[in-house]
């Protein structure tokens, strides 16, 4: 594995905030007499609900028109309650730990948007460990169009072939292609369910990318 630098998406591989998210909508659509199963949700991971809507299923699933802000107050307060038991994902730690040793640089690279993204950072003591974190608002389009990481190559200043992309979503997959960046697909509990089989590389976890590394 020949990179110079890493690019790290955040959600679902620097910290597990994706199950909690997917509980909370699927506890709605129990609520309501339907189930949502992995393989449709997982549609919009990587990007957002204007990729696929989840709300929009549910309405066209039960023929009603749901107040999604109010029902959103109570689940952003749930949501944040979860995620806040958690520490980063295994090997986290270490992977940037090493390249910060060899001098390596690291990014972040979110379709989420600063604020969510520095604040679980900052929680989890890694806010200062990344050269750049490039977010939503750092870029016209979020993932699956291939602004954001077009911004990360501008910013650090290499070829995208020697920028070694972390994704755990076939949208950001996409997205890291389509600028040139090769893939290590590392699927989560949300995304096993997807065919990587387009990715460069693919791991279990950052543990066993780090042996390579």
């Amino acid at each position: 594995m020949e990179a110079e630098a890493i690019l790290f998406d955040f959600d679902g591989v620097i910290l597990d905030t994706e199950w909690s998210i997917y509980e909370s909508m699927r506890e709605t659509f129990i609520e309501n007499g339907h189930d949502l199963p992995l393989e449709e949700y997982v549609k919009c991971i990587g990007s957002d609900f204007n990729t696929w809507s989840p709300e929009n299923m549910l309405e066209e699933l039960t023929g009603k028109t749901f107040d999604w802000e109010a029902i959103g107050i109570a689940r952003n307060k749930w949501i944040r309650k979860e995620i806040n038991k958690l520490d980063a994902m295994p090997g986290v730690r270490e992977t940037v730990s090493l390249c910060q040793q060899r001098e390596m640089p690291v990014a972040i690279v979110s379709s989420s948007n600063h604020s969510w993204v520095d604040g679980w950072l900052d929680k989890l003591g890694l806010l200062k460990s990344f050269d750049h974190i490039i977010a939503r608002e750092d870029a016209p389009r979020i993932k699956p169009a291939p602004d954001l990481y077009l911004e990360a190559v501008k910013r650090l200043k290499l070829p995208a072939s020697k920028c070694l992309v972390i994704e755990d979503s076939l949208n950001g997959m996409k997205s890291a292609h389509t600028v040139g960046c090769p893939v290590a697909a590392i699927p989560n509990r949300i995304t096993q369910c997807i065919d990587f089989s387009a990715a460069e590389y693919q791991y279990p976890s950052l543990v066993e990318l780090l042996e390579e590394l």
